[in-house]
């Protein structure tokens, strides 16, 4: 080997299947590039210092600033949109789809089971990265995950493990590391290839968790081949004039500048594919299965997806849908523009208060050499003459256009100034401002229930299915709120198995609740509700329990049936043996007690 320039495929053991996975990730991230520059252009401004990393940087201004115009929408969003969608503590419930499932024992057991698996700490972690990427590339991608968070006690008895958590979580896709087919009818039936780096210790636990008794000679085999490829380009490397040479353009891996080079990293790429796949040179049809690679060449694994939905649990949703395309736009794309004209604005006007401080002079005819400052004398000969040339001052009135785009780049992004706490302008009833608020965040609430219907519950019903699949017996707390107390309950799979599914009642039921909220309000003062005869039909006690749950004060037991009834009952009890002791009180001779007094 020494001396030689070798073709690096020479030494590799490529499968087909393998190497036909590798090419559809290739061509789908090239189909893909347009998006990703549009992407990398909108990142490059919301986390900009200066225009210096921006396109305004080809402008010859000496003044560089920038105005984060586009990264307050984007924070703005971000906040709203996780505001709207957690609105309160419980806000998922399960619909069974027979009676059984239906059954207020089963319901309870699902929604404990539930509320505690997305109490745990990182879940809203996990969710607000996912609407990050809704807000900053307008896509965002999701997936159940199944984690095991015990460890063993040093020092405690063999066996023993710690309390930790075990079960389903939310896992964010970055959308930088899948590829699906763009042109396909439904993202649901595209295949999809994610992408992952490993360190080798990853790669070792990963094998060990995928070996079983049928499979272990062949994960051993795989894994003693990944370290021989690695060895022999080490060794062939560190020759004096040992070298590669390399073809096929899917070997070129993300991140290094050759094969050979990801080779003597300490990474390993896996390549993760859904969907239905047929292998050529084994002719078998592989339907609906999950298909490992490694290291681009090789399959690693290939199992039947065991999820009950019949499609791999990978869920989306795009910002601004695309009519054939399934790389969505986001709200801040095509925003760049107008982010570019208020920092452009801004540095022209900032070099225009320069120039009218220290402003270009023009010299005529013979002047002795001078230093321009205050009080200094400019002695010129005949003819001679200095002067300043100020700018045009008009250019300084920018500053009413810098706040008319910032104010569209508001509106364009969905994001109204009431969402920030401002009122829009003119005098107005409070309905009238319930109405135009409604009616003026409608793209608003159309986008983040857009984000819960594609993503967030088919991801909770993801979760529960995963659960159903894997969990052990758990104790799981949940509140009692007649009792006022948290008791806890033990779960199996079977507890938590039905037919139906978990919906979230989140931005879909908070637009909701501000429209029937307003139409209550105006109906309790109309005429009609005025009549006695109309009145007479509505229910106070129901009236009481949709208040109860519109305002979110079911935890603090407002709301019980005819309880001002028993209250004023308890009252008038105290009122009347406060009154009878104040009596016999009045009665009693002065300087004795009661006591005293019923002695004689």
């Amino acid at each position: 080997m020494p001396g030689k320039t070798l073709d690096i495929a020479e030494m590799l053991s490529k499968d087909t299947m393998a190497c036909r996975i590798s090419e559809m990730f290739v061509d789908w991230d090239n189909s893909r590039q347009p998006w990703l520059n549009e992407v990398m252009e909108t990142r490059r401004y919301l986390f900009a210092v200066d225009t210096t990393t921006t396109t305004n940087s080809k402008l010859p201004w000496k003044n560089k600033t920038t105005i984060p115009k586009l990264t307050q929408i984007r924070d703005n969003l971000i906040a709203n949109y996780m505001a709207t969608l957690f609105p309160k503590r419980k806000w998922l419930a399960w619909e069974g789809g027979t009676e059984a499932d239906n059954s207020k024992e089963k319901k309870d057991a699902i929604e404990a089971y539930m509320n505690w698996v997305i109490d745990q700490p990182g879940f809203k972690k996990e969710i607000q990265k996912m609407v990050a990427d809704y807000v900053d590339n307008g896509n965002t991608f999701a997936s159940p995950d199944w984690i095991d968070e015990r460890l063993m006690v040093q020092g405690a008895e063999e066996g023993k493990l710690q309390v930790g958590y075990v079960g389903p979580s939310a896992k964010r896709i970055s959308p930088i590391d899948i590829v699906f087919n763009p042109i396909a009818d439904d993202f649901i039936k595209s295949p999809k290839i994610v992408r992952v780096l490993l360190t080798m210790g990853e790669v070792r636990k990963l094998l060990d968790q995928l070996t079983t008794e049928e499979n272990k000679d062949d994960i051993d085999e795989v894994f003693q081949y990944m370290l021989d490829i690695r060895q022999n380009v080490a060794s062939h490397n560190n020759t004096p004039s040992g070298s590669w040479t390399q073809k096929d353009t899917y070997l070129q891996v993300d991140g290094f500048n050759s094969f050979a080079h990801y080779l003597g990293s300490a990474y390993v790429e896996l390549l993760y594919f859904f969907g239905d796949m047929y292998d050529v040179e084994g002719n078998k049809y592989y339907p609906n299965h999950k298909i490992i690679v490694l290291d681009r060449h090789r399959v690693l694994s290939a199992e039947p997806n065991p999820s009950y939905f019949g499609y791999p649990p990978i869920f989306h949703a795009g910002w601004r849908v695309r009519q054939d395309n399934l790389w969505a736009m986001g709200p801040l794309a095509n925003l760049i523009g107008l982010q570019y004209r208020v920092d452009h604005l801004e540095n022209l006007k900032a070099d225009v208060f320069d120039l009218n401080a220290f402003p270009p002079i023009k010299v005529k005819g013979y002047v002795e050499d001078f230093e321009w400052g205050p009080m200094e004398r400019i002695y010129c000969g005949d003819d001679g003459d200095v002067e300043a040339i100020p700018p045009d001052p008009s250019i300084l009135q920018v500053n009413n256009e810098i706040i008319q785009l910032s104010d569209t780049m508001e509106q364009m992004a969905g994001a109204p100034k009431e969402a920030m706490g401002f009122r829009n302008p003119g005098e107005k009833t409070m309905y009238e401002v319930q109405r135009l608020e409604n009616a003026y965040n409608r793209i608003f609430q159309n986008k983040v229930a857009q984000f819960e219907e594609y993503v967030l519950e088919p991801l909770y019903n993801g979760m529960l299915e995963l659960a159903r699949r894997k969990m052990d017996t758990t104790q799981v707390p949940s509140f009692d709120n007649e009792l006022q107390f948290t008791t806890f309950m033990a779960l199996s799979s079977a507890d938590i198995t039905g037919s139906g599914r978990i919906k979230p009642l989140a931005a879909r039921h908070f637009a909701e609740r501000a429209e029937v909220l307003q139409n209550l309000n105006t109906f309790f003062q109309s005429p009609a509700y005025q009549d006695p005869g109309v009145r007479v039909h509505f229910s106070g006690l129901n009236l009481a329990m949709m208040l109860e749950e519109f305002f979110d004060i079911e935890d603090y037991n407002i709301i019980s049936p005819y309880i001002q009834l028993s209250e004023q009952a308890d009252a008038q009890r105290l009122m009347n043996v406060g009154q009878e002791q104040t009596m016999i009180e009045s009665q009693t001779p002065s300087g004795l007690t009661p006591d005293d007094a019923d002695q004689f």
